[in-house]
């Protein structure tokens, strides 16, 4: 499993960690990554992601995944969420 956010993007960062006597050394800085299971209503079913802290937070703050889906950016996406939000956009058409 990569470690990716399914719905924002975050992935991995790296840099210099400096010492006090200004020696750089490579670092990475992991994304704070947790497997979240969501129930969409629209489809009557559940689907399990990884996600971001950030990313569950943003769900709450948009009441729930599928408007969370709606607002983010489609380059950020997942193919998982990608074509979930495509079934959900069908059945909402429906």
């Amino acid at each position: 499993m990569s470690r990716i956010c399914e719905l924002t993007g975050r992935r991995p960062e790296t840099g210099n960690k400096v010492s006090h006597s200004n020696r750089k050394t490579r670092t990475r800085w992991l994304p704070n990554l947790k497997t979240k299971k969501f129930f969409v209503l629209e489809l009557k079913d559940s689907i399990t992601l990884y996600l971001s802290a950030r990313a569950i937070k943003t769900i709450d703050k948009h009441g729930g995944l599928v408007p969370a889906l709606f607002n983010a950016k489609e380059s950020d996406l997942s193919e998982n969420l990608k074509r979930l939000k495509r079934r959900v956009t069908k059945t909402r058409a429906n």
